[in-house]
């Protein structure tokens, strides 16, 4: 009886962080550059299926069971956004559909090889300067110049360029000044000379290996390798004058949040059942 309340327990905590999180996607449905988050849950994880060395795999054994599910993490949704013209020269849009040839993606830009070995769509970001000197990557185009000419973002975070340090520019030049070439190098748009400024994009070919840090800023945790800059042919794009909107489905969120909804008062239900079982076993069972 106590196992069935432990699980039913398991499943209110489970739902209220499922609910916590749909409605985080929610509040940053209009937050440009913003990647929906999606719970995982995981159900009886500590259920061990072990083979005993027989070679017709029959004789198996089931290890310690645990009770309800957890919510395991929470994994960024790391698609292409909408573009939506701005009107401002300071703002970039990202378009980003970096394709593997042989490798097809669904929805959620995951695939699988001929192996079963899970494959995962390259994204590109702008690349930012962390707090500790690494470099940070968003999604979030909105830059504008700081008094000492550098390029920054929206919360004052220097944008880095192809030479790895912060892009600065000469005292005087103003945004306006600033046409972004398709290889995404500065020029000046009145003379035409290049301000020797280029945005350095970068390819992450595992974006599941971000971890949000807040701000639109991910850090990259794992092999620093899949970290490449982005060349010609990933057929990556900047427009200016535009930013990418948040990818959160607003239909689907809605949706989701009514479900977790459901489940958490299923489980309350369930709850207030064994409580009552246990009221009865103890008050009338146990005074017989």
């Amino acid at each position: 009886m106590l196992r069935g309340l432990y699980t039913a327990a398991a499943g209110l905590t489970t739902q209220q962080r499922r609910h916590d999180t749909v409605t985080n996607n929610i509040a940053n449905l209009n937050t440009p550059g913003y990647k929906q988050s999606n719970e995982v849950t995981r159900s009886f994880p500590e259920m061990l299926l072990s083979l005993t060395g027989t070679s017709d795999n029959s004789d198996k054994r089931i290890g310690r069971v645990s009770t309800g599910v957890f919510a395991e993490e929470s994994l960024s949704l790391q698609l292409q956004g909408d573009l939506t013209e701005s009107g401002r020269s300071s703002d970039f849009g990202l378009s980003s559909n970096i394709e593997v040839p042989g490798v097809q993606f669904d929805a959620s830009g995951k695939a699988f090889t001929a192996n079963g070995d899970p494959v995962f769509q390259p994204q590109a970001f702008f690349t930012v300067e962390g707090t500790d000197g690494q470099p940070r990557y968003t999604r979030d185009g909105r830059f504008d110049l700081n008094a000492q000419g550098y390029l920054i973002t929206a919360e004052g975070t220097r944008v880095l360029g192809t030479n790895g340090q912060p892009i600065q520019f000469q005292q005087g030049v103003s945004m306006d000044d600033l046409v972004l070439t398709s290889d995404f190098r500065f020029v000046n748009g009145l003379t035409g000379d290049d301000t020797g400024n280029a945005l350095q994009l970068t390819r992450i070919n595992n974006p599941n290996l971000l971890v949000r840090e807040g701000d639109g800023k991910f850090r990259l945790e794992g092999d620093a390798s899949i970290a490449v800059p982005v060349t010609a042919t990933d057929g990556v794009q900047v427009r200016q004058g535009y930013y990418e909107r948040s990818n959160v489905d607003a239909a689907q969120s809605t949706v989701d949040l009514m479900a977790a909804m459901r489940a958490y008062e299923a489980n309350q239900k369930v709850v207030q059942f064994y409580d009552k079982s246990l009221d009865k076993a103890v008050n009338e069972v146990g005074r017989v």
